[in-house]
């Protein structure tokens, strides 16, 4: 690259910088948050007033902050499925097929044995939608492993199998015959509904998302398959060469990504809907995604970013009432992503001037 005779190059760091890790992200928020207000201005709407809208909805009561929790939750649980297989460099796309895969397979469990006892059927809803979810992404993963399939691909197009599959059985076999023809399944039974807290629409899977935090950094920076795992994801070839097998961990990362996610799905059903519906998630898989990315894969930081993106989701459906259309919401949403990874190059990466003919290297 050569800019006024200066010849420069892009370098990757040796040591990346510590205050970067914290600052960019932050840099990367404000810069979609200004190019959002540049489409809000031109769409005849005053950015400032939209959100400071959205940020009183999300934040500003008792309901928008328990709602913008509510929503933080599935985030939490698939940000951290995610980012565990981002760590080894393996694209896991497939969060929201994987949730309605754990969706699927804990309603089972709701209808079959609909006079259970909570003792038994809350942990066989839990352990059946991860199970679910766990197989799901192991479909991709065998590929990936054995023949270096794309699982960006595979993870990707088995989300509309999983979609069109609870479709179908919302459509047909599993639809209430008192539900007024809506597609959805009967209420579950009480044992299969997670408790609520707070006298609010949140539910015990908040407990999830912060045990599986803390269990996932554990096991990522504390642990020998941890660091297995950062390896791999960090350099390959090394971790090949280091004797680490690198199949069984893409099989087994992948597996728990799915799991996690498949949990997501668990807890929708039976601490929100507390039934199997059509159009379960908004997008909550996809979502998750740039919630991996933001918190720079770190478990802990899934969690303010998930409130983040859940506050945003809420206080997207308030400014509705404005005449602002709720898709601008996923606008933001593709601009953090976009200045996110952005960011990252930043981050990773350093502009240098390279010596002229003739002139001395320092």
């Amino acid at each position: 690259m050569i800019i006024h005779g200066t010849r420069l190059a892009i370098e990757k760091r040796l040591i990346p910088s510590s205050s970067a890790f914290i600052v960019i992200p932050f840099i990367s928020i404000f810069l979609a948050l200004l190019v959002g207000s540049v489409f809000l201005y031109f769409s005849g709407h005053e950015p400032a007033a939209v959100y400071l809208k959205m940020f009183k909805g999300a934040f500003g009561s008792r309901y928008g902050i328990t709602e913008t929790v509510v929503k933080a939750i599935p985030l939490t649980i698939l940000g951290l499925g995610v980012a565990l297989a981002f760590r080894m460099q393996l694209w896991n796309i497939g969060g929201e097929g994987q949730l309605y895969m754990g969706a699927f397979a804990a309603t089972w469990v709701a209808l079959t044995f609909p006079a259970g006892s909570a003792w038994w059927v809350m942990p066989a809803m839990i352990l059946l939608g991860m199970l679910a979810g766990g197989l799901w992404a192991l479909l991709t993963a065998v590929p990936r492993a054995l023949w270096g399939v794309n699982e960006i691909i595979t993870t990707l197009m088995l989300n509309y199998v999983a979609i069109f599959w609870v479709d179908y059985l919302v459509y047909g076999p599993w639809k209430d015959p008192a539900g007024f023809n809506f597609p959805l399944t009967a209420v579950f039974s009480e044992a299969a509904t997670l408790p609520g807290l707070f006298d609010s629409r949140i539910h015990a899977g908040l407990f999830f998302g912060v045990a599986a935090a803390v269990i996932l950094y554990m096991v990522i920076y504390h642990t020998r398959w941890g660091y297995e795992i950062r390896v791999t994801g960090e350099n390959p070839a090394a971790a090949r060469y280091a004797g680490m097998n690198t199949t069984r961990n893409i099989l087994l990362v992948m597996m728990l990504s799915g799991a996690l996610c498949g949990l997501a799905g668990m807890c929708e059903v039976s601490g929100i809907g507390h039934r199997l519906q059509h159009g379960l998630s908004p997008g909550y898989g996809y979502t998750a995604i740039i919630v991996a990315w933001l918190s720079r894969l770190n478990p802990f930081a899934v969690i303010p970013v998930a409130i983040l993106f859940g506050g945003l989701q809420v206080g997207g459906f308030m400014v509705q009432t404005s005449g602002i259309p709720s898709s601008m919401v996923y606008m933001l949403q593709g601009l953090l992503l976009f200045f996110v990874l952005g960011g990252e190059l930043l981050t990773g990466y350093r502009l240098t001037r390279l010596p002229a003919a003739g002139e001395a290297i320092k």
